[in-house]
């Protein structure tokens, strides 16, 4: 993420940011996130908005604060298997409203999917 979208606040892209990591498994259940100034000088961003972005995320309980210890992602499996749910949710939302938007139907939403997974697996089964 080198750049921020004006359409939405910088600290909740952040937050996604560290959604995205936590889901992927980059970020693990447990694990210390970088400290507050650490991360400001990585996204060249204010500390304050790297502290409202931890806030966010505690506030979701997605992290916790650990006085004189750090931020760590939770390991409370069950908010993290909804927080999985919820980001493909969100992402499926966002792409079949763009495709309805262009005049796709249900239908061809799905066999377009489906032709698109089929390829790429093909695809993946070629270069192993």
């Amino acid at each position: 993420m080198d750049e921020f979208h004006t359409s939405k606040p910088i600290y909740l892209q952040l937050a996604d940011r560290i959604h995205r990591q936590i889901v992927s498994k980059e970020l693990a259940a447990g694990q210390k996130l970088p400290s507050v100034r650490e991360m400001a000088i990585t996204f060249n961003v204010n500390p304050n908005t790297i502290q409202r972005t931890y806030s966010e995320l505690e506030r979701e309980e997605i992290v916790e604060t650990r006085r004189g210890q750090g931020t760590f992602v939770t390991e409370n499996e069950d908010l993290l298997i909804e927080l999985r749910g919820k980001l493909k949710e969100e992402q499926i939302s966002i792409f079949v409203q763009v495709m309805q938007e262009m005049g796709y139907s249900a239908s061809e939403i799905t066999s377009g999917l489906q032709e698109y997974l089929t390829k790429r697996a093909k695809g993946d089964e070629e270069r192993d």
